[in-house]
């Protein structure tokens, strides 16, 4: 089994949203662990705030087949892919890390290059998961999050029962 870490994000009808992803990442992987949601403002773009989180779990899937998966999710969802890559998002669910691997020679963005860049991926998994080492930097999620500089971009922790 791999330990797989997801990154969710929306900004559109965004409870509805993560509830109903949060629920259907469930029924396809059973046992799911989540971090605290945080609410921050759009980044590269203006628009309404976000609902950020990360969510762990483990499979035997390959990383195509989960792609498969999340992005049905995003599809029922009401995403619809456009060329735009900063804009509202009904629904967006990336992999984020794939067990250890740093599958980036193969293709994939993996592990996430938005780990190292926004704190709405990064403060979510240090909540998560403090103590697990990044693939690439070698360094404990915790610590990369204590030198992250967040300078311009804002988090709040919402309550919102999963």
């Amino acid at each position: 089994m791999t330990h797989v870490v997801l990154s969710l994000g929306s900004n559109i009808d965004k409870e509805r949203n993560i509830a109903n992803a949060i629920g259907d990442i469930r029924k396809a992987y059973g046992v799911i662990e989540i971090s605290p949601i945080y609410e921050t403002s759009s980044v590269g773009f203006s628009g309404p705030a976000f609902f950020n989180l990360v969510v762990g779990l483990h499979t035997e899937d390959s990383v195509t087949d989960i792609r498969e998966n999340l992005r049905s999710i995003e599809s029922t969802a009401g995403r619809i892919r456009g060329p735009k890559s900063f804009a509202s998002r009904v629904l967006d669910i990336d992999i984020i890390l794939y067990g250890e691997q740093n599958l980036l020679d193969q293709g994939y963005n993996i592990p996430r290059d938005e780990i190292e860049k926004y704190a709405y991926v990064l403060k979510p998994l240090a909540d998560l998961y403090p103590l697990l080492i990044h693939p690439s930097s070698g360094l404990p999620i915790s610590r990369m999050w204590e030198e992250f500089d967040t300078d311009g971009q804002t988090l709040t922790m919402v309550d919102f029962p999963v």
